[in-house]
């Protein structure tokens, strides 16, 4: 456990020297990367010395700031409490941190009796101290539900090692940009929590030259690959990854992107997250399938993927199923963040469906909602969550305070940007769109694309769209028929156009659901999405078809 966590980037080698020796001088313990071995993994190694160091310092820079390793080491550092951030060169700090005290540290050169250096340097020693104190007292927090526990109690996120890409154009400053490809990667994908990405110092050696995947995947301890490699085409320069199993050597995905050469310098950090976004969402499909293949013995983390999966099918026991699974991983492991949010989402969708009357169910929901937030409040899996199951429950200015503090910590998660637009649909829906259009470029047709079509048909038709918010709630249904809430959008939308067959035909099937009375549409669509005439229109609707296709409905069970 050391002291300070030294975090920069490497062309500010010479100032983080100058740093690390002025804390050694001081009888710290520092670490910084420079003693990292070749070969050593992120998660043995340098994520250890990130998560336990009593006090992490971030030297903002030109370089730094736009660096997404540095961003994510920062990012980690406060959601623990343990950031103690300067300047060492004028810049502007990434927006999630302009608030936090940051000392002015620009002039420094190591001038051990320079003023500004003795108040940082007492700023280091309280957060030392402070957490030495801490540490003697208990064992210290529950551990995050992004950490790496022992099998058979909270079980490992998925692992993935991103190999250097190939440079196959033959021109020099490709190296540099298929070097810079890899860590902007790897940053991404460590931000988003689905995945634990080992560093770029693991895979460093197999730079040269063939290898055994198979034995590149025990020697790391990696269940995916990442492979890649650039090359020009004209005047298009390309990117192709492949997701490889690394036991069998599968390859389970693969994808070009390509962008022209001309606009490659503003474009270098969309193609970044346009393939770690494609990334993301194919790792999590095939974690979902191997999670309910397994027939027993569950990790909490494979309860809670269950419990995930579950809650995407929208249909039949779905959200029963989503709720046993979810109380399975917080059985394993009760301080487990983010199983206690699916949870409260899971109970947060009940309650909606049967009524504001079931108080309980709502107590529930923020009971659990609660408890991720006092064990894990920082990560963006648990915020975008809270902020959907507020809105459910009508808290909807809380629940944009959650959303945006999710996507100020991760931009690049589909789910951070999808919560942003519910929440800003109620007020904002021009607002709502756009951040609608952040989710889909993220993860485009992902397992929950449903879900941002019928965000998105609200929007439109909040916005007089009424044509393109039909179209939404019906792409919505194509991609999952028994989604009920589009299923609710597109009868009420035909109702509002005055074509009536077509939506009793919309509200026959809804009653095949087994839904006993109108009851829950009412409240569905008396939520606060609407305004008060709408709503009182969209009641009307509802019971008037609920009436006329009585005699059509399908025999009580």
């Amino acid at each position: 456990m050391p002291d300070i966590f030294l975090s920069y980037n490497r062309e500010d080698l010479a100032r983080a020297k100058v740093f690390a020796e002025a804390f050694e001088a001081q009888g710290f313990s520092v670490w910084w990367d420079v003693g990292l071995k070749t070969g050593e993994a992120y998660d043995e190694v340098t994520e250890n010395a990130l998560r336990t160091a009593k006090a992490v310092v971030v030297l903002w820079s030109r370089k730094s700031v736009q660096s997404r390793w540095v961003r994510a080491e920062a990012t980690l550092a406060d959601r623990n409490r343990t950031l103690v951030p300067t300047m060492i060169e004028q810049c502007e700090r990434p927006i999630m941190f302009e608030l936090t005290q940051t000392a002015e540290l620009s002039h420094w050169e190591g001038a051990t009796d320079d003023r500004s250096w003795r108040a940082f340097l007492d700023d280091v020693k309280r957060f030392v101290e402070k957490e030495g104190a801490e540490a003697a007292k208990s064992p210290g927090p529950a551990p995050s539900a992004q950490e790496t526990v022992k099998p058979g109690q909270r079980g490992e996120l998925p692992s993935l090692a991103v190999m250097p890409f190939i440079n196959r154009s033959g021109v020099a400053e490709d190296d540099v940009f298929a070097e810079g490809m890899v860590e902007d990667i790897i940053a991404a994908l460590s931000l988003g929590g689905g995945v634990r990405v080992l560093a770029s110092s693991a895979t460093v050696t197999y730079r040269k030259g063939a290898f055994d995947l198979a034995a590149v995947g025990r020697r790391l301890g990696t269940r995916y690959i990442l492979e890649g490699n650039v090359r020009r085409a004209g005047a298009t320069l390309r990117v192709t990854a492949q997701l490889i199993e690394a036991e069998t050597a599968h390859i389970l995905w693969t994808q070009r992107f390509d962008r022209p050469l001309t606009e490659l310098a503003d474009l270098q950090e969309d193609l970044v997250t346009d393939v770690a976004a494609h990334l993301g969402v194919q790792v999590q499909r095939i974690e979902m399938e191997k999670a309910l293949r397994k027939p027993g013995n569950l990790t909490a983390w494979e309860a809670m993927v269950r419990s995930v999966a579950a809650a995407g099918r929208s249909g039949g026991d779905s959200i029963a199923t989503t709720i046993a699974e979810a109380e399975r991983a917080i059985a394993i492991a009760p301080d487990y963040g983010v199983a206690h949010a699916c949870l409260a989402l899971a109970l947060g969708t009940r309650f909606a469906w049967q009524g504001s009357t079931d108080l309980d169910l709502a107590g529930k929901a923020r009971m659990h909602i609660d408890r991720a937030l006092a064990v894990d409040g920082q990560n963006p899996n648990v915020l975008w969550r809270a902020a959907q199951v507020l809105c459910l429950q009508g808290g909807v200015k809380e629940a944009l305070v959650h959303a945006e503090r999710a996507v100020e910590i991760n931009p690049n998660m589909d789910t951070t940007q999808r919560s942003l637009a519910l929440a800003l649909v109620y007020e904002r829906p021009d607002e709502a769109i756009a951040h609608l259009d952040a989710a889909d470029r993220l993860a485009p047709r992902g397992p929950f694309h449903h879900n941002s079509l019928s965000i998105r048909s609200v929007a439109y038709f909040k916005t007089g769209r009424l044509d393109d918010a039909l179209e939404a709630a019906e792409a919505a249904l194509r991609h999952n028929p028994r989604f009920a809430f589009a299923l609710v959008l597109r009868m009420l939308y035909l109702a509002r156009l005055a074509r009536w067959d077509e939506a009793r035909d919309v509200m026959r099937q809804f009653r095949d659901t087994g839904l006993p009375s109108p009851k829950q549409l009412e409240i569905l669509v008396n939520t606060g999405l609407w305004g008060q005439s709408d709503a009182d229109a969209h009641i009307v609707a509802v019971n008037t078809l609920w009436n006329e296709t009585q005699t059509n409905a399908p025999a009580a069970k």
